[in-house]
């Protein structure tokens, strides 16, 4: 088994499928969805930082390799392996993924080990809307979107849509209304892989319960590739008074408000 340096390792077995899941922390659980292609050190710092706030953070490997540095070709690779995957629907508009199941059932035994009004999750890129549709069957009460990327935005329809299905809106809906779960979505402008139209969909969908932080590329890392993308983690600028780094600051506090100071 691979190791994240920080984390504790396990497994985590549903319907079949186990993969491993990465651990560390004390308090209300929070799942990190990675991104394409993997856990990468960025995506592993990200997942130390929302811990040390106070949660007890899981990531599941689901695909790449835990650790391996990011590069053109590891993402390219990774992301054709994806969309041949039977496990994840890119080009989907009204109904998400069939791994979100595994995920779903992850956050249950979590929210069962760890305690607190719910659980929380960060997906980011082609894992960002799955946080949404685990609010279906799952005790999720603060999904964070960020720069959500599918369906991959290819047409008009598919950049407007969420990648959740009809009962997982609802099933979010009920969570606003009854649990008083909020959702927080992250992107930067004039990301082609996360459009302005899926926030205006959320907007449209969710209203005030529906938070939006974007954020202008000029202050995306300089040292990252092009187009500005991922908001937590390769695009990041982790200095005080950095757009970027108050996103980050905001998504700690927005778990905070949702599984701690709600609790």
């Amino acid at each position: 088994m691979n190791q994240v340096p920080g984390f504790n390792a396990a497994q985590f077995g549903f319907d079949g499928k186990t993969r491993d899941v990465f651990v560390r922390g004390a308090g209300p659980a929070v799942i990190v969805i990675h991104e394409v292609p993997g856990i990468t050190p960025q995506v592993a710092a990200f997942a130390a930082r929302v811990a040390d706030a106070g949660f007890t953070v899981h990531i599941p490997h689901l695909f790449g390799v835990p650790m391996k540095p990011v590069s053109m070709g590891y993402v390219a690779s990774t992301f054709a392996r994806c969309c041949i995957s039977r496990e994840f629907r890119v080009l989907s508009a009204n109904a998400s993924s069939p791994v979100v199941d595994w995920l779903r059932a992850l956050a249950r035994q979590a929210h069962c080990r760890c305690g607190g009004p719910g659980v929380g999750a960060v997906g980011m890129c082609l894992t960002g809307n799955f946080a949404l549709a685990m609010m279906l069957d799952a005790p999720m009460l603060a999904p964070v979107l960020s720069q959500p990327s599918l369906p991959l935005p290819i047409t008009s329809s598919r950049k407007q849509a969420l990648h959740v299905s009809a009962a997982e809106l609802a099933a979010a809906h009920r969570k606003i209304d009854g649990q008083r779960a909020r959702i927080l979505g992250l992107r930067f402008h004039k990301d082609p892989a996360c459009p302005a139209q899926r926030f205006e969909t959320l907007r449209r969908e969710f209203g005030a319960a529906f938070e939006a932080i974007e954020i202008d590329p000029k202050h995306a890392n300089p040292a990252a590739p092009r187009p500005a993308h991922s908001v937590l983690t390769n695009h990041l600028i982790d200095e005080a008074g950095q757009p970027t780094r108050a996103a980050l600051e905001r998504t700690i506090a927005f778990l905070r408000e949702q599984l701690i100071t709600a609790a």
